[in-house]
Order: C-alpha cells, then structure tokens, then sequence
C-alpha cells in the first residue's frame, strides 16, 4: 500500500490546468476556465491557506463572473473543488452560501511496483488506441463529454490543439487511450506522467458496453503506460458510485474523499 503522505503530497501536487487555458490566480486560489467540453468548465482548482475564508470566496465569486460566457450556459456555475489539503472552514463557508454537492471523489492509489496490469485484460475483444492519432484524439474527447457530459466540440477546435497532445503521448507525458469495438469507440480513460506520478483520469464507457472489461481494459492500458515512463505510483480521483468500485477491485485504496460545490455566478 502507497504510503498516506506520499498519496496526499501527489493529491495536492496535482492541479490540472490545460494549454492556454485562462486562469484567475492568487497565493490563496486557482481559478480555471476548462474548454468548452467540460462537463465544469469554470472550476476552483486549488484553495490554500491565508486570508480569512470569507474573504478568499468573496474574492474568487466577483473575479470568476468575467469567465461567465452566454453561450455556453455551463459557464453559469462555479465548481469549487475542496481538496484534501483545503483550509478549515472552507467547506462549511461554501454550505452557509448555498453551494450544492455536485460530485464526490475518493482519492485512490496504487503502488505500480506491486501492480500487474495483465490481471486486468478484458473478456471483451477490444481494440486500444492512444491518442497520439488525430481520430482516436477526436473520439476520447467526443466520448468522454457524451459520458460524463459537456459541451461537444467541433473537430477543427480539436485538429487545432492535436499536435501538442500527440507530442505528449509520443513523449511520455501521457495522453488518452480509446477502446474500440469492430471499429466503434466504446470507452476511454486519460493519463498524464508527471515526475513519477501517473495521474488517472476522464475514465468513461458507453452504458451498453458497460459489464464487459472495458473500463478494466482502459486501466490496465494506462498502468501500463505510466510503469514504461518511470511512474511507480498510480493516483486517481474516482466517482464514489462509478469508478471507484472497480479500482478498488484492482488494487488501489482509498486515502480520502474530495468533494466539488456548485455556486451560481451572477
């Protein structure tokens, strides 16, 4: 079992922020405004200690109302992520302002020196491809907002941003892989290396391939990956009633929970 402060250091550690991305940042919060095809685009990445609790909300609700754009009605909503090293009193300022549970995620990890990635291959005949080719690119991104929602994304939005992620993939940074069924894209899961840290994340399956060894079969394509480009540990934020049973029965085990609070931003 991954030691607790070594999971907790890549949990805190791990604040994604994609190219380009416009941010709103000070010593105490992140603010990121995610592509148009996240489920959340307008999300609190990061909260540290030092000011007051109330102030720092304050602060980020009046700032964030500038990523706010009509035409993409997610926008409207702040995620606010309370993270394992988020200060006290943070959650219950959010509740007293009537933020709503949006999403719960136990933080899991694994120790790859222990992990065998083979005790996972599917029952299902599947075809794995990474994203380091423009079609399997477009199909992780349309997949994963038809899964866990977002707004879809046209292809030439996508063939624009291409090179940097097959560059990536080819480079040992990580990327998605997409398995595919006679031809059709039926799951997906991301993975970034940083140092040797393999971050899992965007796991999705169609829900009439679900029960069939895709979602194993997506994993153990990731474990794999991070093992050949140095990781020797897995961490992943998995949905508490989804994903987070099938890691759990893959070897990784649960160093507490992270919750996200939605926020309207007038």
């Amino acid at each position: 079992m991954p030691a607790r402060e070594r999971v907790h250091a890549a949990s805190a550690a791990w604040v994604f922020v994609p190219a380009g991305a416009p941010r709103l940042e000070a010593a105490e919060y992140l603010v990121v405004r995610h592509p148009d095809w996240n489920e959340r685009p307008v999300q609190v990445a990061r909260t540290s200690t030092g000011r007051a609790v109330r102030e720092v909300v304050d602060e980020v609700l009046a700032r964030a109302c500038g990523l706010v754009d009509p035409a993409v009605p997610a926008t409207a909503q702040l995620a606010w992520w309370v993270r394992l090293d988020a200060p006290e009193g943070l959650e219950q300022e959010l509740v007293g302002r009537g933020a709503v549970l949006d999403e719960t995620v136990d933080v899991l990890a694994l120790d790859l020196a222990e992990a065998d990635p083979t005790a996972l291959a599917p029952a299902a005949d599947l075809e794995l491809r990474w994203s380091d080719e423009l079609d399997v690119f477009v199909d992780a991104v349309r997949l994963t907002t038809e899964v866990l929602g977002g707004t879809p994304t046209d292809r030439p939005v996508l063939e624009a941003t291409f090179p940097g992620e097959a560059a990536k993939v080819r480079g040992g940074g990580g990327g998605a892989v997409v398995a595919y069924v006679d031809g059709r894209p039926v799951g997906a899961g991301g993975l970034t290396v940083v140092a040797a840290d393999g971050r899992l994340w965007g796991g999705a399956v169609l829900p009439e391939a679900r029960g069939h060894g895709v979602y194993r079969a997506v994993l153990a394509a990731r474990l794999r990956y991070a093992v050949a480009h140095g990781a020797d540990l897995a961490i992943v934020k998995g949905r508490v009633q989804t994903s987070g049973p099938i890691l759990r029965r893959a070897g990784f085990t649960a160093h507490g929970q992270e919750r996200s609070w939605l926020l309207p931003l007038r």
